[in-house]
């Protein structure tokens, strides 16, 4: 008995085996052609960072160099109309960072009093990197960026002097005239009270030497430029704002001056009764500090970048 029920669990366990094993059977002849037909398809490779032709966040050196070149190439390229509109733009977003600038960190003289680099920093920080940051993004045109960018197109032989001189006069114009147009707004706002800030800035600015003016615009106009130039090779909105708001709050923390922010700031102290002339507003600061702006710009920064990446300063068979 004890055979025989050995022998049947035996019989059933191969039966349910033979049950479950798997059997290969033959694949249906189209099947089987099309698996064993080579593939036509090129490989897709795919990556977190958007693929192989996906822009870089952050370019090479030499391709920084090339994009401000294209870019000064196009800005020339545009007419005088166009460009001054977008200058009025930009002379309205320089002019509302510093007007930001004036109301935080102009507002401060407990810390000013207690601690003058806290202060310094303060000021900086808040308003002219965000000026900077809407006028890189919207497109509008700024006469200090153009300085390098412009400058850069001519020394490669991208474009003019006819067309450089037709943009930076009317970036110019436009800064100029937004800025005024911004001064004017602010003064009618009431918002900086009875502030001194605003007539202790212009006054300061317009009791310089010639030569200290256009030193502190070489200085500032190469903080600014290297603010541009280095937006220009980042593909991101962070990677732009991170690099326009370094080198900006430095130079306003530095105490540099740029003509387009001081197109703003001292015609607002003026209306709020500083005793400074037009022509003290044009002879003791404007005009020297751009002047210093245009070396800062196309020397300081585009010539020493052109002269290692571009055709600056080469024979023309190099």
């Amino acid at each position: 008995m004890v055979l025989f029920r050995s022998g049947l669990i035996a019989c059933l366990l191969a039966s349910t085996s033979s049950a479950f094993a798997f059997k290969p059977t033959a694949q249906p002849p189209a099947f089987a052609q099309r698996n064993n037909a080579p593939s036509t398809r090129s490989p897709v490779n795919l990556s977190m960072s958007g693929g192989a032709d996906a822009v870089p966040d952050l370019k090479a050196p030499p391709a920084i160099y090339a994009g401000a070149v294209a870019a000064g190439a196009a800005k020339a390229s545009a007419s005088w109309e166009k460009i001054f509109k977008l200058g009025i733009a930009a002379g309205c977003h320089i002019g509302f960072g510093s007007y930001l600038a004036i109301t935080v960190g102009g507002a401060c003289p407990a810390i000013a009093e207690a601690n003058p680099g806290l202060q310094k920093i303060i000021f900086g920080a808040f308003g002219l990197p965000f000026g900077l940051i809407m006028t890189l993004v919207t497109g509008a045109e700024l006469f200090t960026g153009n300085t390098a960018l412009v400058t850069g197109a001519v020394m490669e032989g991208k474009t003019s002097v006819k067309d450089l001189i037709k943009n930076w006069t009317a970036s110019y114009a436009g800064n100029f005239v937004g800025s005024l147009i911004l001064a004017y707004l602010a003064f009618k706002s009431g918002t900086l009270g009875a502030a001194p800030a605003s007539v202790a800035i212009a006054t300061a600015k317009c009791s310089m030497p010639f030569e200290v003016a256009f030193t502190r615009g070489i200085l500032c106009n190469w903080l600014v430029c290297m603010a541009v130039y280095m937006a220009s090779g980042c593909a991101s909105l962070a990677g732009k704002m991170v690099a326009v708001w370094f080198p900006i709050s430095a130079f306003v923390a530095l105490g540099l001056d740029h003509s387009v922010a001081n197109m703003f700031i001292i015609p607002l102290g003026m209306l709020r009764g500083a005793n400074i002339s037009v022509a003290d507003f044009l002879v003791k600061n404007l005009i020297p500090v751009t002047l210093g702006n245009i070396v800062g710009g196309a020397l300081c920064v585009m010539g020493l970048y052109g002269s290692a990446y571009g055709k600056w300063f080469k024979p023309k068979d190099e």
